[in-house]
């Protein structure tokens, strides 16, 4: 039976990186929260973005649902930052008798602060369209996001530079 990857991880760790890794190698559909986001306002950023945001995310998990019923495999790639969100998306695959599995990307201070940067750069020469990390979102985004214990994760990959 095919399963749902969920992917865990800090904004900019290389979360979508590792992701289209595993489906360039696996046949695998990505659903990523971003990629809506992204279309929806420049830079990412609705006025009701958390709310939307909230909205696009249970959205993907019915269709994560629906393609699994159809036997392929689903990566989620999203963050799944609080300890909170984890245990709501474990109730409702376990509702749907789903099978699922997670995956942190880990990173380093130092890797994580160079990928960071580019992205920033990135973003500002119009090469990628992407969420500009400033000051205020990188505060937020280190309040909310609690790391995983090691035993909520089924795979602990450990990321090294992924922004390209």
């Amino acid at each position: 039976m095919s399963k749902v990857i969920l992917i865990c991880g800090k904004i900019c760790s290389g979360k979508t990186y590792y992701a289209q890794k595993l489906v360039r190698s696996q046949n695998k559909v990505l659903l990523s929260c971003d990629e809506i986001m992204l279309s929806f306002a420049e830079n990412g950023f609705a006025l009701d973005y958390d709310q939307l945001s909230e909205r696009v995310k249970a959205y993907l998990l019915q269709k994560a649902v629906e393609i699994v019923s159809c036997g392929t495999e689903v990566i989620l790639d999203w963050g799944f930052w609080s300890k909170g969100e984890r245990q709501r998306v474990i109730a409702f695959f376990n509702r749907h008798g789903v099978k699922y599995e997670w995956h942190y990307v880990d990173i380093s201070d130092v890797d994580w602060k160079l990928n960071i940067q580019e992205r920033n750069r990135a973003v500002a020469q119009g090469d990628i369209e992407h969420y500009l990390l400033d000051e205020g979102l990188f505060l937020k985004m280190n309040r909310i996001f609690e790391i995983p214990e090691r035993s909520e994760m089924d795979v602990w990959y450990q990321n090294q530079r992924a922004v390209r």
